[in-house]
């Protein structure tokens, strides 16, 4: 499981939530920590910079939101976001720089580092996606199971069990999600890696792989 670590997961320098990672050995530890993350650091934001809009909503000055879209808090868009039409963010959500949610995207528990892209009719809960990954049109993350058991993130035989009952998916740095594809309670997907479009997504995908279908990953060719 030593790939789907933290360290191996994220650059950490692409996202305002830095100080959160660092007592952390995966990253799914930190879902039930974001939001009193976002109210303590939200205090400390410098008011020249950033503006509490409404109550623990806090949105860089240079941040554009669409008057349509929905803040709850607490949560922080950070620099040169972009909220677009009708986007939905419910709370504890963390949007970096440069990210981009868009038309009728709705964030739940959610830390987005810088340049993510979830532009079109996403659902992202319970969930962490690293910096410049993106989630095609109508792409989504499960975040409960069927059965309502508690989430056990799989890697072949290796299990983790994280004693959650809701975990979406952690995305790797630069992770590309084909549109209308659902990943799964306990999705764990490496850098750098690519999933086909309509793809149901379950389990650990190493880096630098593309996800054809159940049973078929490919490595990529430099």
């Amino acid at each position: 499981m030593e790939q789907y670590t933290i360290k191996n997961l994220y650059t950490l320098e692409e996202t305002i939530a830095a100080d959160l990672f660092k007592d952390a050995v995966y990253p799914w530890e930190l879902l039930p920590k974001i939001s009193n993350f976002i109210l303590e650091l939200g205090k400390k934001l410098p008011t020249d910079r950033y503006t509490m809009v409404k109550e623990n909503v806090w949105v860089a000055n240079s941040a554009k939101v669409a008057p349509t879209a929905c803040l709850n808090g607490p949560a922080i868009i950070d620099e040169e976001a972009e909220i677009r039409h009708c986007a939905f963010i419910r709370g504890n959500a963390i949007v970096g720089k440069g990210a981009v949610v868009g038309n009728s995207t709705e964030l739940k528990n959610v830390i987005l580092f810088n340049k993510v892209q979830v532009p079109h009719y996403n659902y992202v809960g319970d969930s962490i996606l690293g910096f410049k990954s993106h989630m095609g049109a109508g792409s989504i993350t499960s975040n409960v199971k069927s059965d309502k058991t508690l989430v056990v993130v799989k890697d072949g035989e290796k299990k983790v069990e994280t004693g959650m009952k809701k975990f979406g998916a952690m995305l790797g740095d630069n992770v590309e999600v084909g549109c209308n594809s659902v990943l799964n309670p306990g999705t764990v997907i490496g850098r750098n890696s690519n999933v086909y479009p309509t793809s149901m997504v379950r389990g650990c995908i190493p880096a630098g792989s593309i996800y054809k279908r159940r049973g078929e990953i490919a490595e990529k060719q430099s």
